[in-house]
């Protein structure tokens, strides 16, 4: 809305360009000044005929040479906010999918992750009907709950890790602290032996890290689903191959082939995506499922003997 320049102050006088000034807002020709000043006047004397354009600041209306600064300050200041909020929520998320990856190592081999002392005898809560594992890896989460997270429902229905135990995920998206608790109970008998970080980052995989494995596996085949072992090779030999060499067979001290480690695919893809403990293999979750899928496929195609 635009008025007049001449504008009429309390004590009467009169002024001409009043951006310098705020004014309320007001009906008829004339508005009514709000800040005392000098009065100001055009070049010649004469006041101009047209007015100017106000921008709105609450229930004024203020000249826009005068709001301009203001509105770059403001601006600078919401873009500085926006930055600022954008590059915590992201590091936030990084911070979350760095605790979920750690989390996932920790349900492998949570005492080799934390430097603890192996556990020599079987775990309490092991079935006594499964005479096959015994010791250490019988404290593994994945010995229970299976790396694809079913339990008894899933790979580990048959098999030497048949157990009869649930799966985790009945848990995913669950409160953390009762996936906490869960894990302390007398049942898990984990209280004491880790620290409350490597609670939380086990309680976060298991609460937001999961992957549902039947979209990206065929279980009866044990074979990947849609991988396209072309693009994986590309993928395989750019992200892997320098530590695993271009055939899978490295390093010299893992025990099998990737290729041969492809009969068990839901391990292969947990350690894609959360990394293998102890060593200095990094956790892959940022990757496209797909792409993952795809490096599965190539890694059927390489030599499975050394």
């Amino acid at each position: 809305m635009a008025y007049r320049t001449l504008v009429r102050s309390r004590n009467g006088l009169q002024y001409a360009y009043p951006w310098t000034h705020r004014i309320w807002s007001m009906p008829g020709p004339f508005a009514t000044l709000i800040d005392e000043a000098a009065p100001l006047s055009m070049p010649g004397g004469s006041p101009p005929a047209h007015g100017r354009r106000y921008s709105i600041v609450g229930n004024r209306r203020e000249s826009s040479m005068t709001h301009l600064p203001r509105l770059i300050t403001k601006a600078a200041l919401a873009a500085l906010i926006g930055l600022g909020f954008g590059l915590s929520t992201a590091a936030s998320a990084a911070e979350i999918e760095s605790s979920i990856a750690r989390g996932g190592k920790l349900y492998d081999k949570w005492f080799k992750v934390i430097k603890a002392e192996t556990p020599k005898d079987t775990h309490p809560a092991w079935p006594a009907a499964n005479t096959k594992k015994k010791g250490n890896v019988t404290w593994r989460c994945k010995s229970c709950h299976g790396w694809d997270g079913k339990g008894k429902d899933g790979a580990y229905a048959s098999g030497s890790y048949k157990t009869g135990i649930k799966g985790i995920n009945g848990m995913a998206g669950a409160d953390t602290a009762a996936i906490i608790a869960v894990m302390k109970d007398e049942t898990h008998a984990l209280a004491g032996k880790m620290d409350d970080q490597d609670f939380m980052d086990l309680a976060n995989y298991v609460s937001k890290g999961q992957v549902d494995t039947g979209k990206y596996i065929d279980a009866a085949a044990k074979m990947p689903k849609g991988g396209v072992a072309a693009k994986g090779e590309v993928y395989f030999n750019t992200l892997c191959a320098q530590c695993h060499g271009k055939d899978g067979s490295m390093p010299k001290d893992m025990k099998k082939t990737l290729a041969k480690q492809m009969s068990n695919p839901w391990e292969v893809m947990h350690k894609i995506l959360n990394g293998q403990p102890g060593e200095q293999m990094p956790a892959l979750r940022a990757l496209d499922r797909q792409i993952v899928v795809d490096i599965m496929a190539h890694l059927t195609t390489l030599p499975k003997s050394k």
